[in-house]
């Protein structure tokens, strides 16, 4: 039985370095049990007693080993909104109901939450989802609480909301009908055409200025969209969404996120035209970010689909983070410093004047909200 050891990331500075692209790749999982899937190893997560290792002992070596298949762990939250006083995001609360997300960003800041889980931060991050089953039930209780106040909740600002298991327990679209039902402001972010299919209820919101959702482009291209997200929606199909939320009245924002060094920066320009020719109104970028276990799990991507960038990339990584792999300083985290990433800035400004998305998204209405009618759990005496 075949099996394969990541390496380390002293190896992975090597072997970039090596003119043996061939040799470097083999480092990594084998290609025929990592199909669809970004990360390209599945190192034990950091809180882990134990740390198991592959190797090939030489026996039944001419047996392969299976893909890595999604798994699905079913729980219960005890809550559902979470809150946050970060400087750098627009919002204070925020619904996950996945935690892991199967559309495999190699980049994805989120990675390291599942070492949390007792998982890896790599392969298991988009294999092993947990779907917390009582999400409606839950926030029908916290948004029923006498002492809540309403402001507006984010959704995919951790997981896609709409990623692949949503199909199956629409857990989204169940928590988008108690938004309806109480009149809650939200604020949605996906890379998933599934969006569309709550169209019906995202209309009424947005006649109520009730919702606002951004999608997220990183790529016209479709080839290097495989690779970067491979089990997310084409670039077409979401720029097809764009249009049918827009057509619909829904209000309706591109990010073009993460901007990659010398592999999707170049198409910022492209992605603003299009996004505004379906009707987007506003623009954002985030600067790519490689907290944690994320530095290493990107460099393996690089080496696995861009083995010939490597340095060059990595080198303006460190330019925009003052010669680090990142700088978690909130003001700096999403935008970066430095000429490279002054210039990014004012090329986002001036493509949003050129486009017309150079205006914010309409802000959400509260007043409206009615507290959800509670089941009464009491028996009556009589």
């Amino acid at each position: 039985m075949a099996l394969y050891q990541a390496p380390s990331f002293e190896a992975l500075e090597k072997l970039s370095r090596s003119r043996d692209a061939d040799l470097a790749r083999r480092e990594l999982v084998d290609p025929s049990r990592n199909r669809g899937r970004g990360a390209q190893s599945n190192r034990s997560g950091r809180f882990e007693r134990q740390v198991r290792e592959g190797f090939d002992d030489g026996w039944s070596s001419s047996e392969s080993m299976p893909a890595f298949e999604t798994v699905e762990h079913l729980e219960r939250a005890k809550t559902i909104i979470t809150t946050n006083d970060s400087p750098d995001i627009g919002f204070e609360r925020s619904i996950n109901a996945y935690r892991g997300c199967e559309h495999g960003c190699s980049y994805c800041f989120a990675r390291p939450t599942h070492a949390f889980l007792g998982h890896s931060a790599g392969i298991e991050f988009e294999r092993d989802i947990y779907v917390k089953t009582n999400a409606v039930e839950a926030l029908r209780a916290e948004l029923g609480a006498k002492n809540y106040r309403p402001k507006p909740i984010a959704m995919g600002t951790n997981t896609d909301p709409y990623q692949l298991a949503e199909r199956k327990h629409k857990l989204t679209r169940g928590i988008l009908e108690v938004m309806l039902e109480t009149r809650h402001p939200v604020m949605i972010t996906t890379k998933s055409a599934l969006i569309v299919r709550d169209l019906d209820i995202l209309t009424e919101l947005a006649k109520l200025n009730l919702v606002k959702v951004a999608i997220s482009m990183t790529t016209m291209d479709h080839k290097l969209s495989r690779k970067m997200e491979p089990r997310a929606s084409s670039p077409a199909r979401r720029l097809e969404a764009i249009r049918l939320l827009s057509e619909a009245g829904v209000p309706v924002a591109v990010f073009a996120s993460p901007m990659i060094p010398a592999i999707n920066d170049m198409e910022l320009e492209r992605i603003l035209d299009a996004a505004a020719a379906q009707g987007a109104k506003s623009a954002s970028m985030i600067l790519l970010r490689l907290p944690g276990e994320v530095r290493d799990i990107f460099r393996e991507w690089l080496l696995r689909h861009f083995p010939d960038r490597v340095r060059h990339v990595l080198a303006l990584v460190r330019d925009t983070r003052g010669g680090k792999d990142y700088d978690a300083r909130w003001g700096i985290r999403m935008t970066g410093e430095g000429p490279y990433a002054t210039l990014l800035r004012q090329r986002l400004d001036k493509a949003r004047e050129r486009y017309g998305l150079d205006v914010k998204l309409p802000g959400l209405r509260t007043e409206l909200f009615v507290a959800p009618r509670l089941e009464d759990k009491q028996m009556s005496l009589f």
